[in-house]
């Protein structure tokens, strides 16, 4: 078992604001920063990094302070924003909160689906204006959804729309057959083929050299005119002004986003004008009481890491993401 491990929490200012840190004082010595320059003078000595805002991105520009560090913990499933060329060649450890969104991210992936296939949107404008209109909308049982990226997350939301009378197919790196949670996984070098199948196309995939941009003006053809698109990946995995166009054009028939290429979302953007685009402000994963999952998660992962025995959730670094099999 370790001596007293010093633990930096990037993002919060005092023990108080992540739930249950002062469970474990007694077995560290706990340090806080909020910005980048705080990050720099706390970094030098410390063996652990609680990134609690899994937004930020400074830790790549003070690594040069992190010459103790050993373990990164994040406290996001996607870790791009602290996954560098720096750290990635490094010997530290970096383990994410994989497992924590996963439901509530599928709860709402179906929540829009259904929103856009009974037109809740334009009943909600109807009702507004006191404007009875009557019309069908339509029936989703065995429409098709094509979920890319078939990870933690993008599998539980396959199960709950297969739970919903939806067909389920998924997209990864490689192709495969036989799997539980999706009829078939294609290749990602077949997307734009498979496209023209879905209803619905639930993007979820890592961000990766590899995935940046995978949606554009291409993939939006490839699709039906009936077909909803919905993001809650990372908006780097999207042309935003491709989406726009393809929604103005009648190319697909709506979007959903929950993440985008910039956060907060500027009131100038034309994202928040475009036609029949839900906008949701990167919240699909955050439910009432998600912090104290979290925290959980880590303080397990530090019990481990104190009597160093093999984390949880360790994230591969050079493909970006936790492997499914860990």
């Amino acid at each position: 078992m370790q001596e007293k491990i010093t633990v930096l929490v990037q993002g919060a200012s005092e023990i108080s604001e992540v739930p249950n840190l002062d469970s474990i004082a007694g077995q560290a010595t706990i340090r806080f920063a909020t910005d980048r320059d705080s990050l720099a003078a706390q970094l030098p000595g410390s063996d652990v990094l609680l990134g609690w805002n899994f937004r930020a991105n400074d830790i790549e520009h003070c690594w040069d302070h992190a010459s103790d560090l050993k373990w990164v913990h994040w406290s996001g499933a996607g870790v791009d924003a602290a996954l560098f060329p720096a750290l990635r060649d490094s010997n530290v450890t970096l383990t994410n909160s994989r497992g924590v969104f996963d439901r509530a991210m599928a709860e709402w992936a179906l929540g829009v689906m259904i929103a856009h296939a009974k037109d809740f949107p334009r009943s909600q404008d109807f009702q507004r204006s006191h404007e009875w209109n009557y019309r069908e909308s339509t029936q989703m049982m065995g429409q098709n959804v094509l979920v890319v990226g078939v990870g933690a997350i993008g599998r539980h939301i396959a199960r709950v729309c297969k739970a919903f009378g939806l067909n389920v197919s998924g997209l990864g790196r490689t192709a495969r057959s036989g799997d539980d949670d999706f009829q078939v996984i294609h290749a990602r070098s077949d997307l734009d083929s498979v496209l023209a199948d879905a209803d619905y196309v639930i993007s979820i995939p890592p961000l990766t050299p590899d995935t940046e941009d995978m949606f554009g003006a291409e993939q939006f053809a490839a699709m039906k005119p009936t077909t909803q698109f919905i993001n809650l990946g990372r908006g780097q995995l999207v042309d935003e002004a491709a989406l726009i166009a393809a929604l103005d054009n009648g190319t697909i028939a709506a979007a959903a986003l929950d993440v985008f290429r910039e956060e907060p979302l500027p009131a100038e953007n034309p994202i928040w004008d475009a036609k029949n685009l839900f906008v949701s402000p990167h919240i699909s994963g955050d439910f009432i009481g998600h912090s104290d999952m979290l925290s959980r998660l880590f303080l397990d992962n530090f019990e481990l890491y104190r009597n160093e025995q093999a984390l949880k959730n360790i994230v591969d670094k050079q493909a970006g993401f936790v492997p499914s099999d860990s």
